[in-house]
């Protein structure tokens, strides 16, 4: 149920996938022309507590396979403070020296440009006795045919604290209707927290009212809130938002909003995390200050929470009134001689008025069917589409095909098209070489939009030295071939690999090349 900027930074606890990955390309033995890079976050623990497990993020510059990766953990500057052991004893780790950690991973490991986390995991606990310390780890990456690579991690320990979210809020509210929505928090420990930060998940249709000044928008989307105020022991605190609820928001329905709190020492690790990534949470709000109800205000130390699983509030606002959405099929019009690529962009647009969001399920809001014109190869497939070869299908942006199945976007705004674009080389020129669009495709997949407002518009035709003036453009229902029969057996691996970060016990989204299996 998570949204993509959750996906990008932190969502629910635990390791979540649902996805057939096959590996990006075969290991090379030369590889001096990629840029391999990783990071390994900071980290805050409690005093007394078991410790967090944490994991570096690794990247390459271009898909690649390595072999023998290993990651020496040295703690030498943290002696007697905090120890770093392998979590589950999987027999991946060896101790060589005092105060060093040697892990070799026995697998391949295959690597994209937009990282892999989960590799190597490790335990980064406190001594007995230490209460407060600081120091940094000293993280050393290498694989076979890689060289060394070596970066510092700031560990904390400090104060042991429980923040517990409140109950689920619920409410509802009709398309462009403001409202308020409260988010709740207890210290169910026996400690002062002294300040708190949140870090907020809403549904598209959720939007700012107003702009709080110490809380960050990614436009009108509220993204964090950080609050000065102590919170004393076995005590509920209360802050109430100001919320619209867009006028795009599909009716009936459901909104959801998710507020994740972090102690103050963990907010700042994460926003390093985020810094590092070049993520941005947006700009501070230029209203009032959004306050808890009651405490005071108090110099900070570093906490960390000792309880990460309750840390999880969720705002369900139930959509009223009734708001639809009309997909509509986009075709093209091209021209080329016998031998000319030319490049096919097709998809659909949403006409509205209501914008679909399936985010939360990770789920496409359509899946779109592109038949070949008649004297055309594909040269060139986006990879969120596959070749269909009878009852079977072909991998993601494998060229080729004569029909292709596409997975799109989760979120489809109002008015704003989705397209993929096919290069297609002219092998023999055929007039009025006819292919087709379809939206709406049925599908034995999650996600899929079955009320649409206008089926008459889900075909537009793809038309290859058309004679005449015909068009293809967008989908009007007249030329277009019918849809014949749904898709069946389909097994598709699709959303995203979420991987853990470990930042206050959550975890960091990453996507992988899936593939298509019927």
């Amino acid at each position: 149920m998570l949204n993509p900027y959750a996906r990008r930074l932190l969502a629910g606890l635990g390791v979540v996938a649902a996805l057939v990955a096959t590996p990006a390309n075969p290991a090379s033995a030369d590889l001096s022309d990629v840029k391999i890079d990783f990071y390994f976050p900071d980290v805050t623990v409690a005093a007394g507590s078991p410790g967090k497990v944490e994991s570096a993020i690794l990247s390459a510059s271009r898909p690649v396979v390595l072999r023998d990766v290993t990651m020496r953990f040295d703690f030498s500057g943290l002696s007697g403070k905090v120890i770093v052991s392998e979590p589950d004893d999987f027999g991946y780790c060896t101790t060589p020296e005092p105060s060093v950690l040697l892990c070799t991973d026995p697998f391949e490991v295959s690597l994209e440009e937009w990282g892999l986390a989960g590799i190597l995991p490790v335990t980064i606990a406190p001594t007995d006795g230490t209460d407060e310390a600081t120091g940094k780890l000293k993280v050393t990456f290498s694989a076979a045919g890689v060289d060394p690579l070596t970066r510092e991690s700031s560990v904390r320990v400090g104060e042991g604290v429980d923040l517990a979210a409140g109950p689920e809020t619920e409410t509802s509210a009709k398309p462009g209707e403001a409202f308020d929505a409260s988010l709740a928090v207890r210290n169910a420990g026996t400690t002062t927290v002294k300040g708190s930060s949140l870090v907020f998940f809403g549904d598209h249709a959720l939007r700012a009212g107003e702009k709080y000044r110490n809380c960050t928008y990614d436009g009108d989307h509220l993204r964090t809130c950080n609050f000065d105020e102590e919170l004393a022991p076995g005590t509920d605190y209360r802050a109430s938002l100001d919320l619209v609820l867009g006028k795009d928001t599909y009716a009936p329905g459901r909104a959801y909003g998710e507020a994740i709190w972090m102690t103050r020492a963990e907010y700042e690790d994460f926003a390093a995390y985020l810094a590092e990534q070049g993520v941005s949470t947006g700009e501070p709000g230029t209203g009032g200050t959004l306050t808890l109800t009651t405490g005071r205000r108090q110099a900070r130390a570093a906490q960390a929470d000792t309880d990460p699983m309750n840390n999880h509030g969720l705002i369900t606002v139930t959509t009223t009134g009734k708001n639809g959405s009309d997909l509509a099929a986009i075709g093209d019009k091209l021209t080329g001689a016998a031998g000319a690529k030319v490049t096919a962009t097709v998809g659909f647009r949403n006409n509205g008025p209501a914008t679909l969001d399936y985010t939360r399920a990770g789920s496409s809001v359509t899946y779109v069917r592109v038949g070949v014109p008649e004297g055309t190869t594909v040269v060139e497939a986006p990879e969120s589409c596959a070749p269909v070869k009878g009852e079977e299908w072909g991998e993601p942006g494998e060229a080729g095909g004569r029909s292709y199945f596409c997975f799109a976007g989760s979120l489809a705004i109002a008015g704003e098209d989705e397209t993929f674009d096919f290069t297609l080389r002219v092998d023999k020129v055929v007039p009025n070489a006819k292919g087709t669009v379809e939206v709406n495709v049925s599908c034995q997949c999650d996600g899929g939009f079955d009320h649409d407002l206008k089926p008459a518009n889900d075909t537009a035709a793809v038309l290859v030295n058309a004679a005449g003036g015909g068009g293809g453009g967008t989908g009007d229902g007249d030329g277009g071939l019918p849809v014949t029969g749904a898709q069946t057996g389909l097994i598709v691996g699709v959303g995203g690999l979420l991987l853990a970060l470990g930042v206050g016990g959550f975890v960091l989204s990453r996507r992988r090349r899936t593939r298509f299996v019927a």
